[in-house]
Order: structure tokens, then C-alpha cells, then sequence
């Protein structure tokens, strides 16, 4: 049978059960494989929709085209002086070229191109058919899916993260023939494992979601499945007088557990109520996937709400299995809940000398140590308490050893908190203990105590100053020990909380106090920090209006790294000067000023005053000489300087760097007269020195703020 110029194409491969979590990753993966090479063999397509479920991935291309468009073929061969003798008789460089075209010689025309005239071959090539053409794209977006660790079964060379069942091709009303992962494609699909274990035909792709759905028991479409199961686990949770706990990674998860869901109700003892209620929400939610009810207060309720990859004839069954299930959980954690609270936080101090960090750094009670010390420093700085500092980071790991964290370790931290406060510790203390490990993400809260921000910064900085000295810093996407979440997690404390730190002193503190010390490593956990920095400065955000490029960054970062509230303070007032005509003829010149200092050999000087201006002083190396100034325009560019000096250095110091930028903006006009009128590098040696100390004054008044002479143009 003939294919019609545009077919619908679907693609299915069936799996046993695919891992949770990684299953959006592996949809969204698997389409854009598909999509790719079709764009590459030039197949042109309408609308493509991606699947997933549990036992399947699939992609469902509307309108492909069922063949490649011919091409047009310009091929150039060897020059006319080459092809034929001097008595006119193809050489064998023509003949072949003409065979490697598949034409006779007679039939190649002549091209000039420059001073030469070449044999041409013109002709066309017939589009392949696009069968031919997807069993190796099909293949190669499958060999491209992020899978960190691959498996083979049975006696198959074949390698997938789940073994391979079936594997579906249709174009159109035709399967399209192809061996992959050992499996030859067919034309059935399988729908749910106990509802419709049969196989399933596939007649048309575009009715493949129908056939699931309706004969099938499968919700293949991913959204799909998320919305229902968020509208059922809703209005159970409605119908026991309260409201579902859902989290996006829960709902997430449970979607990638079931094909067919259906919501159901189970009940938990009201005693085991008394418990934290962080304890009850990761014993349901975490460990066993269940969305925990709370009413309108948020006090939790002692319900809970499963979902069953099932429709089962009894759902009361289903309830008991799940309740069954539940109650040995909480059971065990209302016993840790005891045993833990049978002595005080402190008295685990001891224990975590026995614990091992990292082989090299220590135990976690030297870091411990470590962290208390650098968090009194801190605290000291930001005008927090710095006893309690002390005693939260004193205590911050010890919960670590407790009975609860080992069992539920996402807890730790929050159990600590709970603990600090039965012994009576204050409440400052007891939130800074709970707040020490965030940020845990990119999006997660902040610490808010002043104890709890100067202890999160004191652990983080020493995490990274410990691994980078041992020589274990990330690479590629390798990051065992979350330093890159901890980067992250330090700037967004400083730049959200506002805290004008010496980040250079603080790294070079922690790197100090650790068991081994490397001659790089406060530099290099530094410069670690700042390439986080410019990521985020360079992300978009609604209250940046001004574009940030890279640029900006490293003429910000040359004139001062050491504080990253600092920095982009002086770099947020950049973008906005260099949004004007100022800012983009005086970054011309800050270039041109530059170059020739550079050439000069006077650009120390320049870095010299600029470090001063930083400190608050006024340095010049080499001072201008006004009996030397020869030239109106030279003369008035000099008055200028010292007009506004005193202002733009005030402003600098005070770290108003608009304002700072606003006043250098009247040096435009001086500046382009002065370069107009005026030869730096006069051949009378006297008045070249006193013209470079004059241009070296001009860039010392910018580079306490921004090098303008790093930005393009």
C-alpha cells in the first residue's frame, strides 16, 4: 500500500516499570531526540505530542512527511588544467570524478570560480523514504536518554534503564519494519497489566491515547494523569471535611507510579497525632507516597489519601492493605519520638567525634568546631548573637545520632529544632538549628534568625573550603558533595538578606581552619563562588530592567570581587549607565584610555589608584603637572577631574554607585574634545608623561566602580 505525502507516525516502547522520578525527564528527553533527527533528515512534521507511563514512553507526530525532499547536488571537481591532458584526453582525475557522481564525463558542465574553471556536476537526489529513515532516529534519541546506568536481561547485548517488552512503529496505517533494543516492532500495544493484559492493535496513531484509555486502562498522557489524580485526591479529601497536602514532586512521583489511578481514603490512630508534624507528613508523604489530609488551620487529620494503580472491586480491601501498612510506620516513629527526647540534644555532642565527615577533614565534630568558630566570627559581623550562634551551631549536627533522623533523614535539622526545644534551649537557638541547612535548593526559604543565616553560612563555607582543599571539587556534572547547591545557597542568603560580607576574608578563614591546607584553595573556592554569582546575575528576573551580559560582570569583578553585595550593586548601576549615550561613549573611551596606559606601561598606576579610591583615599602615582598643560582642551578635561573627584569618591565609599555614575556622565563632553584636540603621545617626553598621568586620573575615577575598558566596543 502507498503512502499518502503525509502520514501520522507514533513510536512506543514498552518497558517494565520505569523509575519514578526520572520518568518527565525521560519524556520531554525521548520527544526532543525524535524531534531532532527528524529535523536533521529533513522530515517536516505538524504538531508532536510525548507520552509516559509507567511500563511505556511514546511520541506521536501528526502530519509527517512520508518522504525526504529531493536535494539539489553541486559538486565542484578537479580544474579543467587537471581533468584533461594537453591534447584534450580526460586525465584519470576526470574520469573519476565522474564516477564518483555515477554519470558519464560527457555529462559534467564547467563552473569559473576566481581565476579558474572547474568540471561541475549538477543533479538531483531523490529523497529517501521516511520508513528508511526512523528506525535510526527512533534509535538514536534512545541511545541519547539521559540514563545514568543502563541494564541488559536475559541473554540480550541490548541495554536500557528497564528491560524491553515491545516496541511499536505505525506510519500511517503501516508498521514500519525495524529491530530495536533486540525487540522487533509490531503493531500492539499493551494496556494495563491486570485490567487489559492483552495486546491492544493500534489501527491509526492518532487513535493510540484513545485505544489506551478506553480499551486499555492506561492514561498514557502524562498531564493527563496528574490532573486526574490531583482532582480525585481533592475531592476525597473535600469529602473527609478537609484538604489534601500536595506537593509538585508527590504528585509528580505518584503519576509516575500508576496507569490507571484511583483515589482512596485510609485512616491512622488520632494518638499518632501527638507526633511532629513533620514526622507524620515524610512518613506518609515520603516513604509511602500518601497525601496527608489537614483541615482549614493546618492541623493535620488522621487521614490519609493513597492512590491504587487499580480499580478494584473492593475498595475497602485496598484501605485495609494501606492502613495495615501505615501503622507499624508510625508506630516505630512515635517510639523514636520517646527514646530520643530520653536525653538531652547535648549529650550526642561526644558522639560525633566518632563520626566521620570526610576521611581527610575529619570527624563531624571537627567540623562542628570549625563552624562554631567561623559562625561567631559571622554573627559578630551581621550584629546577630553571637552566644547564640555558639551554642546553634554547637548543636546543629547532634541530632544527626538520634533515633528519628536515622530513620527518617530528610528530617534532620527539624528534629533538632524539636529536640532543643524539651531541653529548654532558646527559641533563637532551637529555629537556628532547623534553619541551618537552607537553602536545601535553588527555590527553597532562607534562614530568617540571625543565628540560623550566620550558622547556614558558616556550613556551607566550610564544606567548601574542606573540599576544595582535599582536591574534590565538581566536575562535569559530577557534585557528590552538593557543592554547587551550597555556592548558590551561600549567595542568595547574602544578596537576599542584604549582607555586605567580605567574601574573600570569610573563605580564606575557613579554608584556613581546616586539617590540610592547599596554597590554591581560597582562591579557588572563591572563584567557584563568583561563577555561581554570574550565572545568577546573568539569569533574567522582573526586577532587573536592564539586560546583564558577561561583560558587565568581568568589568564589575576587575575592580573588586571580595563582596557579592557589592558587586552587583556596582553591576546593576553599570547596566543602567550603559543603557544611555554617556555610558556607551565613555566606555569607548575608558577602551581607548586603556590601550594607551597599556602601551605605556602606566597601567599599574592605574590599578594602584583605583585600590585606593576603593579604600577611601585618593592615590596618584604619577600626579598631572597644570603648568604643563598646553591645550585648552587638556586644561579643561583636568579641571573637570579634580571637580568631580571628591564627589565620585564619596559617592563610591558610601557605595551609591548611580549617583557615582551620574557625575562621571559630565566627563563626556571634556573627554571626546580632549581625544579630538589632543596627542597623548606627544614626542616631547615631558608632555607625554603629563598627558598619560592626566588620562590615568580619568580612568583611576571609574575603576573603583566598573573597568570600562573590559566592555566591547
Amino acid at each position: 500500500m502507498t503512502l499518502p505525502s503525509h502520514a501520522d507516525f507514533l513510536v512506543e516502547l514498552g518497558t517494565e516499570e520505569l523509575p519514578p522520578k526520572a520518568l518527565p525527564d525521560l519524556e520531554r528527553a525521548f520527544a526532543a531526540g525524535v524531534r531532532a533527527g527528524l529535523a536533521a533528515a529533513g522530515l517536516t512534521h505538524g504538531d508532536l505530542q510525548s507520552f509516559a507511563a509507567p511500563r511505556r514512553l511514546a511520541v506521536l507526530v501528526l502530519g509527517l512527511a512520508t518522504t525526504q525532499p529531493d536535494q539539489q547536488l553541486h559538486r565542484r571537481g578537479p580544474p579543467l588544467n587537471a581533468a584533461f591532458d594537453k591534447e584534450g584526453k580526460p586525465t584519470r582525475a576526470a574520469t573519476a570524478f565522474a564516477a564518483s557522481c555515477g554519470v558519464a564525463l560527457e555529462i559534467l558542465g564547467r563552473v569559473q570560480e576566481g581565476k579558474g574553471e572547474f568540471l561541475l556536476f549538477s543533479g538531483v537526489k531523490a529523497g529517501a523514504p521516511a520508513a528508511s529513515l526512523l528506525p535510526g532516529i527512533v534509535d538514536s534519541a534512545l541511545a541519547q536518554l539521559p540514563i545514568p546506568k543502563r541494564m541488559r536481561w536475559g541473554d540480550s547485548d541490548a541495554e536500557f534503564v528497564r528491560p524491553v517488552h515491545w516496541l511499536l512503529l505505525r506510519l500511517g496505517s503501516q508498521t514500519v519494519p525495524a529491530r530495536i533494543l533486540d525487540t522487533d516492532a509490531g503493531d500492539t500495544t499493551r494496556g494495563h497489566r491486570f485490567h487489559a493484559p492483552a495486546p491492544l492493535r493500534i489501527e491509526a496513531p492518532a487513535g493510540y491515547v484513545a485505544v489506551l484509555r478506553e480499551r486499555g486502562f492506561v492514561l498514557a498522557d502524562f498531564a493527563e494523569r496528574r490532573s486526574r489524580i490531583r482532582e480525585q485526591v481533592a475531592a476525597v479529601a473535600s469529602a473527609l471535611g478537609g484538604q489534601a497536602v500536595m506537593t509538585d514532586a508527590l504528585l509528580d512521583e505518584v503519576t509516575a507510579l500508576v496507569e490507571w489511578p484511583v483515589a482512596v481514603a485510609g485512616q491512622f490512630e488520632p494518638r499518632f497525632l501527638d507526633l511532629p508534624r513533620e514526622v507524620l507528613i515524610s512518613t506518609l508523604q515520603d516513604h509511602q507516597r500518601y497525601f496527608p489530609v489537614e483541615d482549614s488551620a493546618a492541623h493535620l487529620l488522621p487521614w490519609f489519601i493513597t492512590v491504587s494503580n487499580i480499580e478494584s472491586r473492593d475498595p475497602t480491601q485496598v484501605r485495609a492493605g494501606n492502613e495495615r501498612v501505615i501503622r507499624p510506620r508510625l508506630a516505630d516513629a512515635a517510639f523514636f519520638w520517646e527514646q530520643d527526647r530520653k536525653q538531652p540534644l547535648a549529650a550526642r555532642r561526644a558522639g560525633l567525634d566518632a563520626v566521620t565527615f570526610q576521611t581527610k577533614l575529619g570527624s563531624v565534630g571537627q567540623k562542628t568546631q570549625r563552624i562554631k568558630a567561623l559562625s561567631e566570627t559571622i554573627a559578630g559581623q551581621i550584629g546577630a548573637n553571637v552566644s547564640y550562634a555558639a551554642r546553634c551551631a554547637e548543636l546543629a549536627k547532634c541530632d544527626l545520632l538520634s533515633a528519628m533522623v536515622g530513620e527518617f533523614p530528610d528530617l534532620q535539622g527539624t528534629m533538632g529544632a524539636y529536640y532543643a526545644v524539651a531541653d529548654g534551649e532558646p527559641a533563637e537557638v532551637a529555629s537556628g538549628i532547623r534553619e541551618h541547612y537552607l537553602p536545601r535548593s535553588s527555590r527553597d526559604a532562607l534562614p530568617e534568625t540571625p543565628t540560623g543565616i550566620a550558622v547556614a553560612l558558616a556550613d556551607k563555607l566550610d564544606t567548601l573550603a574542606g573540599i576544595f582543599s582535599t582536591g574534590q571539587k565538581p566536575s562535569g556534572t559530577k557534585d557528590p558533595f552538593g557543592l554547587r547547591r551550597a555556592a548558590i545557597g551561600l549567595l542568595r542568603i547574602l544578596l537576599e538578606k542584604n549582607l555586605d560580607l567580605d567574601l574573600g576574608r570569610l573563605v580564606a578563614a575557613a579554608v584556613a581552619a581546616q586539617p590540610i591546607q592547599a596554597t590554591s584553595a581560597a582562591r579557588d573556592v572563591q572563584d567557584f563562588i563568583l561563577e555561581r554569582l554570574r550565572a545568577l546575575c546573568l539569569e533574567p528576573t522582573p526586577d532587573s530592567p536592564h539586560s546583564l551580559t558577561t561583560e558587565m560582570f568581568d568589568a564589575v569583578l576587575a575592580a573588586g570581587d571580595s563582596r557579592p553585595v557589592d558587586l552587583v550593586a556596582r553591576l546593576r548601576a553599570l547596566a543602567a549607565f550603559l543603557s544611555g549615550p554617556e555610558g556607551i561613549s565613555l566606555a569607548a573611551a575608558n577602551k581607548r584610555i586603556a590601550n594607551i596606559l597599556r602601551k605605556s606601561g602606566a597601567m599599574a598606576d592605574t590599578a594602584a589608584g583605583a585600590a585606593a579610591g576603593k579604600a577611601g583615599g585618593v592615590a596618584e602615582s604619577s600626579p598631572v603637572d597644570p603648568a604643563r598643560l598646553v591645550a585648552a582642551e587638556e586644561r579643561a578635561l583636568h579641571q573637570a577631574v579634580l571637580a568631580l573627584r571628591t564627589d565620585v569618591l564619596a559617592h563610591t565609599t558610601r557605595g551609591d554607585y548611580p549617583a557615582a555614575l551620574e557625575r562621571l556622565a559630565a566627563l563626556r563632553p571634556p573627554i571626546d574634545a580632549f581625544f579630538d584636540a589632543v596627542m597623548v603621545n606627544d614626542p616631547d617626553a615631558a608632555l607625554r608623561t603629563n598627558r598619560l598621568a592626566l588620562v590615568a586620573a580619568v580612568r583611576t575615577l571609574f575603576v573603583g566602580i566598573a573597568d570600562l575598558s573590559r566592555l566591547p566596543g
